[in-house]
């Protein structure tokens, strides 16, 4: 049984064929080539698990090797090889994501021990994808993803009323998945054989919005040819979702109010009222409460709305889920756009864990869909993020650390979670990667070091 796969690139033939048997005897599965295009054709029809590659070479020399390999198939190991050693080129290869760097004339239990921690790593990667695929199962809701604390008591009350008729009202603020949440209760509650009707009460003109919700007879104003049974009607046994509610037209909420209390409702032109079973979910980005005080919404309708409340965070105070979702998006996008392996490098991702997001899940998924349409390869670069995001994180972190608050004011939460990432992170270098180390350099418990971890996005909740 062979541990894995190498590839050798070298144009030295007594170096390939010393390599070669070398890498065999240890077990390893090898195929040489004499050049970095005869390297990329073996990848091509087999994919190796790491590659050795010579730096300096006629053509496409190790670098362009390397650039290749790292961009076509991202979990790939590079180990380069060289006779002419400067700093530079190590910076470089390293720069470019090779797993290591060594000099000839080399010694060979050295190459041997970067090999095994090379498979080593390539192998934790793969466990952490399979990880990630189980813990997508399991740590989720329908079609929402997200395994934090707040997200994991959502899912707990979402459970409880599934399978009732209760009217729940979520809230929240614009791209934090509120519809999710209303077609998960919907799809696995014991009405999911039955319509899911959504309208957006922003989207509908407000002389129309009635006949849309109600139905209307033939006849019942110009343009009305023929019986229209309405979202309600349409959704018998099911659910209405009344998505951004706080738009709705104070002459509907009279409406709808007495259609939830009566169970009823009454088509355009109608004489007779028709009766409804339905659940009626509803969405809003607004603080209802304060517009019930401005006069906006009806009061009455506000707390037939809210039986049950559940609030959907934004992404700033749920970043423990930000892998998680970020991985979904990357599989998501990698399949739509052909890019099997869809991967963040790493700048990427620490730009993509420092900013606020102030457009949520929504926007992140957004930012994924970019990046997987503009990168090369399957490697999502700093460059194919938005300007915004490159911008703003560079200017939090080149700001010096606010002192007094002017009249522009600051963004605290912004400013304190980059410095504490910051913090983290310096502490994680300083103590070599050893957590209780770093969580005594911070003077902190070791619970509380990995909390901060897990809330900054620099670990996933629940690994060790």
């Amino acid at each position: 049984m062979t541990v894995g796969r190498v590839v050798v690139v070298d144009d030295d033939l007594s170096l390939r064929q010393f390599l070669s048997i070398m890498l065999k005897r240890a077990g390893y599965e090898t195929a040489v080539a004499s050049t970095g295009e005869e390297a990329m054709e073996f990848m091509e029809k087999q994919p190796a698990d790491v590659v050795v590659t010579d730096l300096n070479m006629e053509g496409m020399d190790g670098m362009a090797v390397l650039r290749r390999v790292k961009e076509r198939w991202p979990e790939t190991e590079v180990v380069m090889i060289t006779a002419y050693a400067t700093t530079e080129n190590a910076v470089q290869a390293m720069k470019h994501g090779a797993f290591d760097y060594v000099v000839k004339p080399f010694n060979v239990d050295e190459l041997k021990l970067i090999l095994e921690k090379a498979f080593e790593k390539r192998a934790m990667h793969q466990e952490n994808r399979n990880l990630r695929e189980l813990l997508k199962d399991r740590f989720g809701y329908g079609s929402l993803v997200g395994r934090s604390e707040p997200m994991l008591s959502i899912y707990d009350l979402m459970d409880r009323v599934k399978d009732t008729p209760i009217t729940v009202l979520i809230t929240g603020e614009s791209g934090t998945g509120k519809e999710l949440v209303a077609r998960a209760i919907h799809f696995e509650g014991d009405r999911r054989d039955r319509p899911f009707q959504s309208i957006n009460c922003s989207a509908i003109p407000a002389d129309l919005i009635e006949a849309e919700l109600f139905g209307y007879k033939k006849g019942a104003f110009t343009g009305a040819v023929r019986n229209h049974e309405g979202l309600f009607a349409s959704a018998e046994k099911g659910t209405v979702f009344l998505d951004e509610v706080g738009e709705m037209p104070l002459a509907t909420q009279v409406k709808v109010l007495r259609a939830i209390q009566e169970r009823k409702v009454k088509p355009v032109g109608a004489v007779e009222e028709r009766p409804i079973d339905v659940r009626i979910i509803a969405a809003t980005n607004r603080v209802l409460d304060e517009e019930v005080k401005s006069g906006r919404f009806r009061e009455d309708l506000y707390y037939r709305l809210k039986v049950v409340t559940i609030h959907m965070p934004p992404l700033r105070e749920r970043l423990a889920d930000l892998p998680l979702l970020t991985e979904h998006f990357l599989q998501l996008f990698g399949k739509e756009y052909g890019k099997a392996g869809l991967q963040l490098e790493d700048d990427a991702s620490r730009f993509l864990a420092a900013y606020p997001w102030p457009g949520n899940v929504r926007e992140l998924e957004n930012v994924i869909q970019r990046g997987a349409a503009l990168c090369r390869g399957t490697l999502i670069s700093l460059a194919n993020l938005p300007e915004e995001i490159v911008g703003q994180v560079s200017a939090v972190a080149d700001r010096p650390l606010a002192q007094s608050v002017g009249p522009d004011g600051v963004a605290m939460e912004s400013l304190l979670g980059q410095y504490e990432r910051q913090l983290l992170e310096s502490a994680l270098e300083t103590s070599g990667g050893v957590k209780k180390e770093a969580a005594r350099l911070l003077g902190i418990s070791f619970r509380s070091f990995r909390y901060r971890l897990q809330k900054a996005g620099l670990e996933e909740p629940g690994r060790e």
